[in-house]
């Protein structure tokens, strides 16, 4: 996973314009942009427990209320940006080691 250089400032500004709420986490819409899709996941990432186990089921009540429109595109951008991984059949979910 590549780490974009993001100013705290940066990241304070984005979080802003891109949740509704982060307590409990809202999400308003899912960006193209690289550097606010990284923030974006980053914030959702931590959302999870390092070193748990999670089934689609539960992964989908964590997301769900954060954005209820398409939280299966949540879930498919966690894995693919790198901030967790999943077993081959999708039985198994958890955050990678160096997630936040």
């Amino acid at each position: 996973m590549e780490t974009l250089e993001i100013t705290p400032e940066e990241e304070e500004k984005i979080l802003k314009n891109v949740f509704s709420s982060l307590e409990p986490l809202r999400l308003k819409v899912i960006s193209s942009k690289a550097k606010k899709k990284e923030v974006i996941f980053k914030k959702i990432a931590g959302q999870f427990e390092q070193g748990k186990t999670y089934t689609e089921m539960e992964v989908n009540g964590i997301l769900k209320p954060i954005y209820p429109e398409d939280f299966s595109t949540l879930r498919r951008s966690l894995i693919e940006l790198g901030y967790m991984d999943r077993k081959p059949d999708g039985s198994e979910y958890w955050l990678k080691p160096n997630s936040p």
